[in-house]
C-alpha cells in the first residue's frame, strides 16, 4: 500500500503545455475527501401510513431477510421475507425436474435446426410446441408472513406523523404526538446479527403498550409464545421446506411482556424493542438443495442480539451499512433537504429543470445503491426479481431469477457504484448452477459445459419450460457470466479470476464449442435456434446470441491467457471458433443495427426489449464514434422513449454510451414520472427491482465510464446537471474516482489507484484531451483545481 502515502498532481488548465503533463513526479498532497450527504437529503420520507405493499410500504433488509414498514398508528404492520422461503424443487407435490425434457425426443432440436436452415425464421408457438414443456415443481418465493403491533388507545388523526427511511443509517421509522406524547418507533434489518429490530419508545414514562401478534399464509405453521418470545414453525406444504421464525421482546424503564395465546402484549413500559430472525433448511447444493433444521440457528441469533442490547446493536448496524454506503456521494446541485414528502416531490418533478427535481434524481440514485445492499449480502441468496421483498405466495414471475436480462441489471450498478461485496450472492448463485447445468447441455444438446436457459429459481432450474417467448435462452450462462469476468476488470484479483470467475467462464465457452451451428448461407457459426428475448421469430444467429457469445470467449481466452492456463486444446479451439463466429452486427436498410442476421427490423417497432444492443451496453464491442455506434442510435432512436421501467432503466445506459447525456437524463426522467411508485420503487408494472438498479447504474455511465481501458470522466454529463460532484466511484483497473465539475467541464478530478500500473485518464481537463502516467498502488492523484 505505499505506506499510505497520497500524491498530488496539479495541473494547470489554460497555459499549461504538454510538459505539465508528462508523467511527472506526483507531489504529497493531504488526502481529498467530502463528507457525506446529510441524512435530510439521503430520507424518503410521508406524512401518513402507507395501506398499500408495493406503492406506499418502505423497504429494509440485511439480504436474508426483508420488511416492509407500512407505520400505521393503531396497528402497525412489518410484512417480512426470508429469502430462501421457496416452493417448488426436489420433493415438490409437482414432481421436479430441473427443466430438463422428461421426454427423449430423440431428432426434435435437429429437427428445429433443419427447418431453420430451410425456413430462416420460425415462430415462437412453432418451437415451443417442439422444444418446450410445462413447468413441473418450479415453485414460486414466498412471503413468510406479517408482523402486527396493537396499540391501545392509539389516536386515528395524531399530531405531526412522520414516516421515513434514512437511507444513510439504514433505518425506518415512525414518529406522531398524541395528548401531550411523542411516540417513535424505529426498524432497522442487521446483517451483522443476523436480526431484524424494531423499537417503541415514548417521551413520557410508562406508555408504550402494544399486543404483538403474527399471521400468515401458510397454514402448515404451529406459532408458541412463551415468557418473551414468540416462536412459529412448520414446513411448507408444497416441498416440504422447513422454516422457522423467532421473536423475542425486551422493555425499557419498566413495563411487562406477557405471553398469550401466540401473542406478545407489552404494558406500562417506557420503551419496548423487538428482535426478529427466520430460516430454512434449504441449502444451494445440487441436487437435494437441503441443509440442517433452522432452530437452532435461528435461537442463536434471537438471543445474542437480546443479550447485545438495543443501541449496540444498532450502532453495529449503523457502521456496517455505513462503511458500504457512505463510499459514494453525488452533489448535483440538489436542494436540501426538501420540505416536500416524497410522494408529493415524485408527483411534482418537472423532469430536471429545478433543485427540487435534482433532489429526487440523487435521492432515486443512491436509493438503488440502498436497496442493492439491504438485498444482496454474503450468505444468502443473489437479489431477485423483487429484491427480498414480496407479500404473496404467487408473485408476479415467481419473483424468480429472470436471466434474460433482470439478475444481470440487478448487478449493473455493483461495481461502479463501489458495493463489490454485493457481488458475492451472485457469484455463488452462478457457480451453484454449474452443476445442474452440466445435466442439461448433455440432456438436451449432448454438449459438454453448462448453461442455463431464461430463468431460473434456487433449486438449479436450467432447462426450459413452454411459454412461447421466454423459454428458450441458452446464452444466459454467458451472459452471467460477464458479470464475473467485469469483478476482476474492476479488481484485477488474479486469485478470483482463477478460483471463481474462470472456470464457470470456461465451462460455458466449452458448451458453445460443442453447440455452434454452420451457417449454410455463409459458412459461420451461428447460434440456433436463436431468439431475440421476447421478442420476433426464431432464427439463426440472432444479433445479442452473437455478441454474447463473442463477448464470452473474447474474455475467456483473455482470462486464459492472464493464467497461463495451458489446456492448449481449449484455447487453439476457442480461438479458431471465434474467427469463424458471426459477428452479430451489421447495419440494415434504414441503417439500423440489426436485431436479426436477415434483416428483418421494422422501424416502427417499439418493442421494450432492445437486445440487439448487447454490444453497446453491457458489452464493450462498440465504441463511441464507430458506424457500429451510429447504427446503435438509429435502432434506439427508432425504439423510442417508452417502455416498462427495466426499459428505461437501459435506455439511459444505452444513451450514455452513446455520449448523449441529455437523452439519457431524458429517459431517466421519464422513469421517475411514468415508471416509479410513491415509495421510489420501479415498476413494470406491477413492482420489478431491476429499474431501480438499471437506473443507478445509469447514472454512474453518465459520470464516468472505463469499459474500453481508458477513464473517462464526464462521459454523458447531462446539460441539467451544470455544476456538481461525486465521491467514490469505482473504475475498472481498481481505480476510485472523485470528481468536481464547473459549467459541464470536469474542474477537478482525483482518484486513487489500488494497483501498480499504467492508467490512461481522458477528461477536458487535459490540453490533449487525455493524460496517461504510471500509478503506484495506495497512491492518490489529483488534477485541476
Amino acid at each position: 500500500m505505499a505506506d499510505g502515502i497520497t500524491r498530488r498532481v496539479t495541473v494547470k488548465l489554460a497555459a499549461a503545455g504538454a510538459g505539465a503533463l508528462a508523467a511527472g513526479v506526483p507531489a504529497m498532497a493531504a488526502a481529498h475527501a467530502k463528507s457525506p450527504k446529510s441524512s435530510d437529503e439521503l430520507t424518503l420520507w410521508y406524512d401518513k401510513p402507507a395501506t398499500d405493499w408495493d406503492r406506499e410500504a418502505l423497504p429494509i433488509g440485511n439480504g436474508a431477510l426483508g420488511a416492509m414498514v407500512f407505520g400505521g398508528v393503531g396497528t402497525e404492520r412489518l410484512q417480512f421475507n426470508e429469502k430462501t422461503l421457496w416452493t417448488g424443487g426436489p420433493g415438490s407435490a409437482q414432481g421436479y425436474d430441473f427443466g430438463n425434457w422428461t421426454d427423449p425426443r430423440p431428432g426434435a432440436l435437429d429437427g428445429v435446426i433443419e427447418r431453420i436452415d430451410d425456413e430462416t425464421k420460425l415462430t415462437p408457438d412453432a418451437v415451443a410446441a417442439e422444444l418446450g414443456q410445462p413447468k413441473h415443481g418450479f415453485g414460486a418465493y414466498q412471503t413468510f408472513g406479517d408482523l402486527y403491533l396493537d396499540v391501545p388507545g392509539a389516536p386515528e388523526q395524531p399530531e405531526a406523523y412522520r414516516r421515513d427511511l434514512d437511507l444513510r443509517d439504514a433505518v425506518a421509522g415512525v414518529s406522531y404526538r398524541a395528548d401531550g406524547v411523542t411516540y417513535q418507533r424505529r426498524y432497522f434489518a442487521s446483517y451483522p446479527a443476523g436480526v431484524i429490530v424494531g423499537r417503541i419508545a415514548a417521551d413520557q414514562p410508562g406508555k408504550i403498550a402494544f399486543t404483538l401478534r403474527t399471521t400468515s399464509p401458510h397454514a402448515d405453521r404451529t406459532v408458541t409464545a412463551e415468557g418473551d418470545r414468540l416462536t412459529w414453525h412448520g414446513k411448507l406444504a408444497d416441498n416440504g421446506l422447513r422454516y422457522e421464525a423467532q421473536i423475542r421482546i425486551a422493555t425499557e424503564g419498566g413495563g411487562s411482556v406477557q405471553a398469550g395465546d401466540g401473542t406478545l402484549t407489552v404494558a406500562n413500559a417506557d420503551a419496548a424493542w423487538f428482535v426478529l430472525s427466520a430460516g430454512t433448511d434449504y441449502a444451494d447444493t445440487y441436487p437435494h438443495y437441503r441443509g440442517t433444521d433452522p432452530h437452532d440457528r435461528v435461537t442463536t441469533a434471537v438471543d445474542a442480539a437480546i443479550r447485545t442490547g438495543h443501541d449496540a446493536l444498532l450502532a453495529e448496524h449503523t457502521r456496517d451499512h455505513r462503511a458500504l454506503f457512505d463510499r459514494v456521494a453525488l452533489d448535483i446541485r440538489q436542494s436540501t433537504p426538501t420540505d416536500l414528502p416524497t410522494d408529493r416531490l415524485l408527483t411534482s418533478y418537472t423532469g430536471g429543470t429545478t433543485a427540487a427535481d435534482r433532489a429526487l434524481e440523487a435521492l432515486f440514485f443512491q436509493y438503488g445503491r440502498y436497496l442493492l445492499i439491504a438485498s444482496s449480502r454474503p450468505g444468502s441468496l443473489p437479489a431477485n426479481l423483487q429484491g427480498v421483498w414480496n407479500h404473496s405466495t404467487t408473485p408476479p414471475w415467481s419473483a424468480d431469477y429472470h436471466v434474460n436480462i433482470n439478475l444481470q441489471m440487478n448487478y449493473w450498478p455493483a461495481l461502479p457504484a463501489n458495493l463489490a461485496e454485493t457481488l458475492d450472492p451472485h457469484d455463488a448463485f452462478v457457480r451453484a448452477l454449474v452443476p445442474p447445468g452440466r445435466v442439461t447441455a448433455k440432456e438436451m444438446f449432448g454438449a459438454g459445459g453448462w448453461l442455463v436457459h431464461n430463468e431460473t429459481n434456487p433449486y438449479g432450474f436450467t432447462g426450459v419450460h413452454d411459454y412461447a417467448e421466454s423459454f428458450w435462452f441458452p446464452e444466459a450462462a454467458g451472459w452471467l457470466c460477464q458479470q464475473l469476468y467485469e469483478r476482476y476488470r474492476y479488481s484485477g484479483d488474479t486469485d478470483y479470476l482463477r478460483r471463481t470467475a474462470y472456470p464457470v467462464m470456461k465451462e460455458a465457452a466449452a458448451f458453445w464449442l460443442d453447440n455452434l451451428h454452420t451457417d449454410p448461407r455463409d459458412g459461420l457459426l451461428v447460434v440456433s435456434p436463436s431468439y431475440s428475448p421476447e421478442h420476433g421469430d426464431f432464427t439463426a444467429g440472432a444479433a445479442m446470441a452473437q455478441q454474447i457469445v463473442y463477448d464470452l470467449f473474447t474474455s475467456t481466452l483473455a482470462a486464459a491467457r492472464t493464467l497461463e492456463d495451458d489446456d492448449a486444446d481449449f484455447r487453439a479451439r476457442t480461438e479458431k471458433a471465434l474467427g469463424k463466429l458471426d459477428p452479430g452486427l451489421r447495419i440494415g436498410s434504414w441503417g439500423q443495427l440489426q436485431e436479426w442476421k436477415t434483416d428483418l427490423d421494422n422501424q416502427s417497432d417499439d418493442h421494450r426489449h432492445v437486445s440487439h444492443l448487447f454490444a453497446l451496453h453491457p458489452g464493450r464491442r462498440i465504441e463511441p464514434g464507430s458506424k457500429w455506434a451510429a447504427a446503435a442510435k438509429v435502432s434506439l432512436t427508432a425504439r423510442g422513449d417508452g417502455g416498462t421501467g427495466w426499459s428505461k432503466a437501459w435506455k439511459i445506459n444505452f444513451w450514455a454510451r452513446l455520449r448523449d447525456g441529455d437523452h439519457a437524463h431524458k429517459m431517466l426522467a421519464e422513469q421517475l414520472k411514468s415508471s416509479t411508485l410513491p415509495n421510489l420503487w420501479d415498476t413494470h408494472p406491477p413492482f420489478q427491482i431491476d429499474g431501480n438498479f438499471g437506473a443507478t447504474s445509469g447514472v454512474c455511465e453518465l459520470l464516468l465510464q472505463s469499459q474500453h481501458g481508458v477513464l473517462e470522466v464526464l462521459p454523458a454529463l447531462p446539460a441539467s446537471w451544470p455544476d456538481g460532484s461525486v465521491r467514490g466511484l469505482r473504475a475498472r483497473g481498481d481505480v476510485t474516482l472523485d470528481v468536481e465539475w464547473t459549467g459541464g467541464r470536469a474542474a477537478k478530478v482525483a482518484l486513487t489507484a489500488g494497483r501498480d500500473g499504467a492508467l490512461t485518464v481522458r477528461s477536458t481537463l487535459f490540453p490533449s484531451g487525455e493524460h496517461t502516467f504510471t500509478a503506484r498502488a495506495g497512491q492518490r492523484y489529483e488534477f485541476g483545481g
